[in-house]
């Protein structure tokens, strides 16, 4: 079995990965870390969780502790999507450069004082981990001297084309050195990320790990309508052995009605997304973080980059609407060799879209049912799926409940809210005494 050490990785390394419990690199790790510490260009495609971030992380660390030349310039520049994922890659920087006294490394994201990262450039940095609109505001005030920078990596760069960063990507990468190494990380190379890759890579290794879930337990529940999957919902997080769940919705909107509502039935459960001010949301994960939120309902924006793992289950209440986000969101739950569940509520409208994902999978989905809550509709599809994974939110959440009939909670079956529906009749305060207490944590 290889070890690290077969690598061929600097001693100071090596003791930073033993330190945190590794010895053995992960196949994406095994297969990249050569052929960058080589200086080879790379696109890399692994799952989340699949040990990508260091895969990067201790190829650069090696270029500067065996660099002549360390000074005051940056040498490396990270770039993600998100301020979530710019710093837990800030903190895999200082984990595994524990023992490089000489060295400094600073995360520029958005939702942070120009002040300090102002103060970190003067005093210099050899590593800049940051989002592309941080960083182009930084460079446009030429706070930046990039003239020796090197190494370059675009972490997540699919995701940073969907969030609209490409005018930023291209400004910022034609204000680098064009002598430089590049490692790109995408879910798909195909479009605009293809095309990005093609022009700032030279002769790329491509190296992709095979999604697997091995330690990952998917379900499908098939639904009827919105009233069936709101107790089949109520159902599942009722039950006492799930730890603490990640539900993924579609929207902003029903996020918060989701949360909202199963906090009424009881449940430990906040809302997350990217009109939630940025202290808030840093908030609201450390919550989850240290255990004092069980359930988090989550736009896939804003769950970017969370890593948490006491995450068990993860539920898409809505599916993703591109095939590659199933595979991150799934990638929540089963972190560091834990076992994990991955739950799909599936309409009978979204049955082209559970057949995408198989299809993209290469590997079959289970269906599951609830005693007493079995589903009229079948998992066969009547016509054949379109090629293209266009998936749809849910359209008005918990529209035309029947109170009756809607989902039974833990107290007394209170049913399931909505803001424009007779149903939110049964909550007197429509949940504005939640939406305070969260404003407030």
């Amino acid at each position: 079995m290889q070890t690290f050490t077969d690598l061929n990785l600097p001693e100071a390394l090596l003791n930073a990965t033993a330190a945190s419990g590794y010895t053995t690199p992960t196949p994406i790790q095994a297969q990249a870390i050569p052929l960058a510490i080589a200086g080879r260009d790379l696109q890399l495609s692994a799952q989340t969780g699949s040990g990508k971030t260091a895969a990067f992380v201790l190829p650069i660390l090696t270029r500067l502790i065996t660099s002549e030349q360390r000074g005051k310039k940056p040498r490396a520049l990270i770039l993600t999507p998100t301020r979530e994922l710019a710093l837990q890659v800030q903190d895999q920087v200082r984990k595994y450069g524990r023992e490089l006294k000489w060295l400094f490394s600073v995360p520029l994201v958005g939702g942070a004082p120009y002040g300090g990262q102002i103060r970190a450039l003067k005093k210099g940095v050899q590593i800049i981990v940051a989002t592309p609109g941080r960083l182009l505001d930084h460079l446009r005030d030429e706070r930046i001297d990039t003239s020796a920078l090197d190494m370059l990596v675009l972490d997540e760069a699919d995701r940073m084309l969907d969030m609209g960063f490409a005018d930023d990507l291209g400004a910022i990468i034609d204000a680098l050195p064009e002598n430089r190494q590049t490692i790109m990380s995408s879910a798909t190379w195909d479009g605009a990320v293809g095309k990005i890759a093609a022009r700032y890579t030279r002769e790329p290794e491509r190296i992709s790990i095979k999604v697997e879930s091995a330690h990952i337990e998917e379900k499908v529940y098939f639904c009827d309508d919105q009233g069936h999957k709101n107790r089949i919902l109520e159902h599942l997080v009722a039950d006492p052995d799930m730890g603490q769940t990640i539900i993924f919705a579609a929207t902003k909107r029903s996020s918060e009605e989701i949360a909202d509502s199963l906090r009424d039935n009881g449940h430990r459960a906040r809302f997350l997304h990217g009109d939630l001010p940025q202290v808030k949301r840093n908030r609201i994960v450390e919550d989850l973080r240290k255990g004092k939120c069980d359930i988090l309902v989550a736009t896939d924006v804003a769950a970017r980059g969370i890593d948490i793992p006491a995450i068990s289950h993860v539920i898409n209440y809505d599916l993703p609407r591109q095939v590659e986000d199933y595979v991150h969101r799934i990638g929540r739950s089963g972190r560091a060799g834990r076992s994990g569940v991955a739950i799909n509520l599936c309409s009978l409208a979204d049955r082209s879209q559970l057949s995408a994902i198989t299809r993209y999978l290469e590997r079959k989905i289970d269906e599951h049912r609830i005693e007493g809550m079995e589903p009229k509709i079948t998992s066969k599809p009547k016509t054949k799926p379109s090629k293209k994974f266009r998936g749809k939110p849910s359209k008005g959440y918990g529209k035309k409940f029947d109170d009756k009939k809607s989902w039974g909670g833990k107290k007394g079956g209170k049913p399931f809210a909505h803001k424009g529906g007779k149903p939110f009749a049964a909550r007197k305060d429509g949940g504005k005494n939640f939406r305070k207490q969260q404003a407030s944590t």
